[in-house]
Order: structure tokens, then C-alpha cells, then sequence
């Protein structure tokens, strides 16, 4: 490489690096330093949504996205959901005694099996152990495993065109093997038993395969089933009627039982102050404290030129390609 191409490396690396030095001076500039450097003190900010009188207060808690395990890099983008730190709003509110009721505002098309056991489960145990109403308030999309941890909820208000229903359990994956055919692309598998590579990409399923698939799915969407047996009390055989996978309307769920109330947020805070006489209840809403991930996150997201950027690396990184049961809307 010549002398002239190394002397231009240099100056655009050195460019590069002044460019993020002046993004985090800019950021530095407008931090508040005390929340920055003692934000273990304290797990979530409290935004006052609605001022209040007296000691009453209710916590609002957003669920957005799509509910799996896979942490979010806070670095990358500090707004992700992020499974860990919605259970820990969830234990806050259930514990702070300070808070008497909670509302769920949910967005989301379902996600994990697991995680949206893990967020059902939490709901019961706050309104079990500490016996504080939890009301959901479903937004555009509150679907499958949406609608799974809404299922226990003590009220469920939805918007009249809320996406939501789509009771049930999907798994799918790839299958390449005719297209490797047609290529001559081969595949080697070395595997320990005859179901190890079930679901594979390079080969069609077996009838037995998909008989023991169809198994676990049934299974789980018996536990979808009784989990709204349980929280909305219909019979099982309603709720199988029901619960064909297909996606209502709020309007539509109203009228078959699967939510109680048509409204928005304020609308669904409102009925909650009414219903257990905290009329004159503080509202508060949860947030990430303002710590150093998020400052730098701050000055790593404005070198993106656009928001998409940001969402297409992070999809990216996060793409898994083993298949696995979802409770989870798609269309």
C-alpha cells in the first residue's frame, strides 16, 4: 500500500474517533452527572404522569415488542425490550408498598412460551402475595402471547381496533432440500439418535416427526387454554371455540368475553382510580434509570443516521435460527 492510502487511513481514523469524542462531549454537556454516576441507588426513574393527593399511587409499566429472552444490547439500543428488566418493573411495583395498584400497558404480537409464562406467573404472584390489582391495557397489538399474560389480569381494557386473540402455539422452520437438489448442495449430519436433527433444513419431516412435534405443540396449547380458563373463567370447551388462532378486533373481543372494556390508557387508569377508590391516586410510570448505558447509547445511536439502521443490526444479531414454540402473532 502506498505512503499517499496510509496517510488516509490515518486521517479518517482520526476523524472518526474526534466525531465520537464530540457526540459524547455533546451528550456529557446535558447529563445530569448524579444520575449518571449513582444510578445503582435506584433501579427505574418514576415519570409522574398524573399528579395526585394524599399517599395513593399507581404504576404504570409498558411492555413493548416482541417478549423473548434475548437481552437487548443497552449499548445499541436502550429502548429494546429487554425480558430481565420488565420482570424487575414487575417485582418493584408488586413489592413497593408505596404502590397500590398496577396497570400493564401491552404492544406486543406474543413472543416465547417460556417468557410468557414467566410474565403471567409474575401477575399472579402481585396479585396473590401482594394483593394489588393489575389491570392490562392493550394497544395496537396485544396478541397470543399478548394476550397469555393479559389472561389473569383483574380488567382488561382494549382499543375497539386493538389486534388481539390469536390464541395458540406456532413453531416453524426452514426446509432447503429440494432447492439443495436442484443445486447439488449436500448436506453432512452426524447425529447421536434418529430425532436429534428433527426440523432440519436440509431434508422433508417424517410423519413420526411431525407426530411427536404436533404432541408438544398440542400440550402447550392446552396450557394456553387453561391459563385463560382460569383467568377469564369460560368453560374449555368455549375457549377451544375460541381459540383457533385467528386475531380479533377489541370491539370483536369484547363481545365474545376475552376482554371486559373498550378504552384507551387514561380511559383504563380511570376505571382503576373508580373501581377501588384511588381517586386521588398519583400516577407514575416506570423508566430506565439514567445510567451509563444509557448515556452512551445516547452517543452510539446519533452516528446512525436513521432509527432503521439501529433496528436492522439489532435484528440481525439477534436472529436465531433454531426453532422453537412460540405463542406469537405473524402475519
Amino acid at each position: 500500500m502506498s505512503t499517499k492510502r496510509w496517510i488516509a487511513l490515518i486521517v479518517a481514523a482520526v476523524l472518526f474517533v474526534v466525531s465520537i469524542g464530540f457526540q459524547v462531549i455533546s451528550s456529557a454537556a446535558t447529563a445530569n452527572f448524579d444520575q449518571l454516576f449513582n444510578s445503582q441507588e435506584k433501579k427505574f426513574d418514576e415519570k409522574v404522569i398524573e399528579e395526585g393527593e394524599g399517599t395513593d399511587k399507581i404504576a404504570v409499566v409498558r411492555l413493548d415488542g416482541i417478549i423473548q429472552s434475548a437481552a437487548a444490547n443497552p449499548i445499541i439500543n436502550a429502548n429494546a425490550y429487554n425480558h430481565k428488566r420488565f420482570l424487575e418493573m414487575l417485582d418493584e411495583a408488586g413489592q413497593d408498598r408505596g404502590i397500590d395498584a398496577i396497570v400493564v400497558r401491552v404492544n406486543t404480537p406474543g413472543g416465547g412460551v417460556v417468557e410468557s409464562a414467566e410474565i403471567h406467573d409474575k401477575i399472579v404472584e402481585i396479585q396473590e402475595e401482594h394483593e394489588k390489582p393489575v389491570y392490562i391495557s392493550m394497544g395496537n397489538t396485544a396478541a397470543s402471547g399478548g394476550y397469555y399474560i393479559a389472561a389473569p389480569a383483574d380488567k382488561i381494557i382494549a382499543h375497539p381496533a386493538t389486534l388481539t386473540g390469536s390464541i395458540g402455539v406456532i413453531m416453524e422452520s426452514f426446509n432447503f432440500a429440494e432447492f439443495a437438489d436442484e443445486h447439488g448442495i449436500d448436506f453432512n449430519t452426524i447425529k447421536s439418535g434418529e430425532f436429534k436433527d428433527i426440523m432440519s433444513s436440509s431434508r422433508p419431516m417424517t410423519d413420526e416427526e411431525r407426530e411427536l412435534l404436533q404432541t408438544m405443540i398440542d400440550d402447550l396449547y392446552g396450557d394456553f387454554v387453561q391459563v385463560i380458563v382460569d383467568g377469564r373463567e369460560m368453560s374449555e370447551e368455549r375457549v377451544r371455540e375460541i381459540g383457533d388462532g385467528r386475531i380479533y378486533t377489541g370491539s370483536q373481543a369484547k363481545e365474545i368475553g376475552l376482554v371486559d372494556e373498550l378504552g384507551s390508557l387514561d380511559d383504563t387508569i380511570a376505571m382503576l382510580k373508580e373501581d377501588y377508590e384511588l381517586d386521588n391516586a398519583a400516577v407514575i410510570e416506570y423508566e430506565n434509570s439514567f445510567g451509563i448505558n444509557r448515556f452512551l447509547g445516547g452517543a452510539v445511536q446519533s452516528l446512525f443516521r436513521t432509527e432503521s439502521d439501529l433496528i436492522g443490526i439489532k435484528d440481525l444479531l439477534r436472529e436465531s435460527n433454531a426453532p422453537r414454540a412460540m405463542y406469537l402473532y405473524s402475519e
